[in-house]
């Protein structure tokens, strides 16, 4: 581990100009060890993170931080050949007998800037993406987290070696420099408008991007719903690590629904979810002044520091709740008229990650694939999709560009480079220069 962005880029390049690009043989023993490692040191990373949080249940780090991580290397270990394989393309009738296939080949070295609030995943995420595209990679785990970085240091050396990865630690002064040093494509987790500020240092080198940023996922809960069944599987999403998830629930967009049922549904559902902690006194402030001058339903027994309950929250038109992510243990509540009100709402904000549906028909749900933008449309729960490891998953908008997991995620971390064959002869020589007046004569006809 090092907190020089440079010096660990020189490294890595140097091992990737002695060594060459990762054979695919080694990538998959590669990505079998780190799932392996991951899994002998379980305990350790539930521990390290419920130590950054002062406070989070081990089951959901083994879930989220673990189980997500080595379900996605495994599946790109058994995959990693399909999805190498050079793919022919076919060549138009005036060039045969020409040949053209594509590769994908590894872009070269990878920076990924990881948050806090998964501080194993959206760093290994990304890592087991690039890792399959035989790349290598350095990876700058988020301050906040101090323990769980200085453990994914050891963790990741342990597993791959420094030839293959590089830990960077330090603050926001070592996160811009990592910002701006010449990757071959950088991935940033985090918020929009340090996404932008990303985005600009690594506009000065040219460098790709993969961003995956924040934004307010709507549930849009209509007339067909189980108000009951539908709050359990609200909370449960929102619960999960206080609502400080990118793709949680923010937002209830209510129809056909009375205010108070839904209300006693979430009052129902409520004290059999677990408390909540806000990672810190910063962004405990900062869901403080958001909810100032809103309505507050809490669901169970307030916590004491930054131990939360579950609430629901409700605010005037103009309010910063219908603007701002929330971000954290809270679940604004917005009864409208029908759907089309519900499309006209999602669609005055920026696109979101995810929106999701509750009580849809076909029909309606059709109608919100067609009137709206989000990287997803989820139907029947919330946030477990981003547990699917073959599935795409990514932003659009404010909400990000470009997609990782599985041979979406494999794509993004390679150059798909042509590879074309020709032979000794083709029509398409009769247009070779000189031209003479039947080869002029030709190119017209052509166009004709």
């Amino acid at each position: 581990m090092c907190a020089d962005p440079a010096a660990a880029l020189a490294a890595l390049r140097a091992a990737e100009a002695r060594d060459g690009p990762l054979p695919q043989a080694l990538r998959r023993s590669l990505l079998e060890r780190l799932a392996a490692t991951l899994l002998a040191r379980a305990n350790d990373i539930a521990a390290a993170v419920d130590a950054d949080f002062g406070g989070r249940s081990a089951e959901e780090s083994l879930l989220a931080e673990v189980k997500l991580v080595v379900d996605a290397a495994r599946h790109a270990r058994r995959n990693l050949g399909r999805w190498a394989r050079p793919r022919r393309v076919g060549v138009p009738f005036p060039f045969w007998p020409a040949r053209a296939r594509q590769e994908p080949v590894p872009l070269g070295i990878i920076g990924i800037m990881a948050p806090w609030n998964y501080p194993v995943q959206l760093a290994l995420g990304p890592a087991v993406d690039a890792l399959a595209a035989g790349n290598r990679f350095a990876v700058k785990p988020s301050e906040a987290t101090p323990r769980t970085a200085a453990l994914l240091a050891g963790l990741l050396e342990e597993a791959l070696g420094p030839d293959i990865v590089r830990t960077v630690q330090g603050g926001p002064e070592v996160a811009a420099r990592f910002a701006g040093q010449p990757w071959d494509h950088l991935v940033f987790t985090g918020a929009t408008e340090t996404g932008r500020l990303v985005m600009r240092a690594a506009a000065a080198n040219l460098v790709p991007l993969t961003l995956e940023l924040g934004g307010k996922c709507p549930v849009v809960v209509l007339p067909g719903a189980d108000l009951a069944r539908t709050a359990q599987a609200i909370l449960a999403g929102k619960v999960v690590n206080a609502g400080q998830t990118c793709i949680a629930p923010d937002t209830v967009l209510l129809v056909g629904h009375a205010r108070d049922a839904f209300l006693e549904a979430c009052r129902a559902a409520g004290p059999g979810l677990p408390e909540t902690v806000v990672v810190n006194d910063r962004q405990a402030a900062r869901l403080d002044a958001l909810l100032g001058g809103a309505t507050v339903t809490p669901l169970a027994a307030a916590g004491a520091g930054r131990h939360r309950a579950l609430a629901i929250a409700e605010a005037p038109p103009g309010h910063p709740l219908h603007a701002t992510e929330i971000f954290g243990p809270a679940l604004a509540l917005v009864p409208v008229p029908d759907l089309a009100a519900a499309i006209a709402w999602i669609a005055l904000r920026p696109a979101p990650l995810a929106i999701y549906l509750f009580g849809a028909n076909r029909t309606e749900a059709a109608i919100v694939a067609a009137g709206t933008r989000s990287g997803a449309i989820v139907e029947g729960r919330c946030i477990e999709y981003a547990a699917f490891p073959a599935l795409a998953f990514g932003g659009v908008g404010a909400s990000g560009f470009g997609r990782r997991n599985g041979e979406a995620g494999f794509l993004a971390f390679s150059n798909l480079r042509a590879r074309v064959e020709h032979g000794p002869w083709s029509l398409s020589r009769l247009l070779d220069p000189p031209r003479d007046a039947g080869a002029r004569a030709l190119v017209r006809r052509i166009l004709r």
